[in-house]
């Protein structure tokens, strides 16, 4: 059984003719009645009544031929799929984003990418680090947007920025005034953090290392954007990236302060496995980054691979 006899018997069902089959299969009709009665030999039914005028499709013959379109449209997919290898930017691309990135970067990175990769959808997976993680190491995505440290081994990251940390402050807070603060006044103020398991969470404890402690009920969000209604309400103090900082993200309410030198800041990566067979299309993604309206600073280009001993 051969795929071009299953399209010979679809025609042949499709025309209910032979020879307008076989000028539909661009085949002579000899040959494809021929094809036809091997492949019923081979199966032992008869998948066809021949009449003078008319071909008529046997009960059984109605289900192989079924069969057969499903086979052929499989065998288009497989095509279709070898396609997608040889250009890298045609199909879709999954793709992990941590919460404290994605409604910052994708806005201006999907329409980016559509006039970069207009074949390249982005199928596009929101959740922590740690789940992100297990999504790639496993196959459910081909690549994730993550902030360092990210140490995966086998993982390779593709640079994409830096973005400098800023305090947010309500506007009739002492600090509204301020040119710059020091992180180790944080610990000073009741600031409000990410709840467990966010990167970002870890970050600013690390700039203000004297509030790593256990955060009091009411301290914490499942999202930047829950935090800073916190700060606008008058609950806190918080730290927010840049991203989060844009003219369209404003508030009457609330005032961004400078930290002092050194400013604290995070860099954030493309990451996928090593041997990802798309990685031109992860490169195309981070030659548009530079280029999006962000107030980032972009890392050097290339690629290296994290092995199993390796920190960041």
């Amino acid at each position: 059984m051969t795929l071009t006899e299953l399209r010979y018997i679809v025609a042949v069902a499709a025309e209910r003719h032979f020879g307008r089959a076989a000028q539909r299969a661009f085949v002579s009709q000899p040959s494809l009645s021929a094809a036809v009665k091997n492949l019923e030999d081979e199966l032992g039914v008869q998948l066809f009544e021949r009449g003078k005028g008319e071909v008529l499709v046997t009960p059984i013959g109605e289900e192989v031929v079924a069969q057969a379109r499903r086979v052929l449209e499989e065998a288009e997919q497989v095509k279709a799929l070898a396609r997608q290898g040889t250009n890298p930017l045609l199909g879709p691309l999954r793709l992990g984003i941590i919460h404290t990135i994605a409604p910052y970067l994708l806005p201006e990175l999907v329409v980016a990418l559509r006039a970069l990769a207009p074949r390249m959808p982005l199928d596009i997976e929101e959740n922590m680090t740690a789940n992100l993680d297990q999504m790639l190491r496993g196959g459910l995505l081909d690549a994730v947007i993550v902030a360092l440290p990210f140490d995966v081994p086998g993982v390779a990251l593709i640079p994409l920025y830096e973005e400098a940390f800023q305090v947010i402050v309500p506007v009739g807070h002492p600090w509204a005034r301020r040119k710059n603060v020091r992180p180790d006044e944080l610990a000073t103020e009741n600031l409000l953090l990410l709840n467990f398991g966010h990167c970002f969470r870890d970050q600013v404890l690390d700039v203000c290392h004297e509030f790593a402690r256990p955060a009091s009920p009411g301290k914490q969000g499942n999202s930047l954007e829950t935090i800073r209604n916190m700060v606008t309400s008058g609950m806190g103090i918080s730290v927010l990236p840049a991203t989060a900082l844009t003219p369209k993200y404003a508030s009457a309410l609330v005032k961004a302060v400078n930290f002092a030198p050194p400013v604290p800041t995070r860099r954030v990566v493309l990451a996928a496995r090593t041997g990802f067979p798309r990685m031109s299309a992860l490169h195309t993604i981070a030659r548009a980054v530079p280029k999006l309206n962000l107030p980032v600073t972009p890392l050097p280009s290339g690629t290296r691979r994290l092995a199993a001993s390796e920190d960041e």
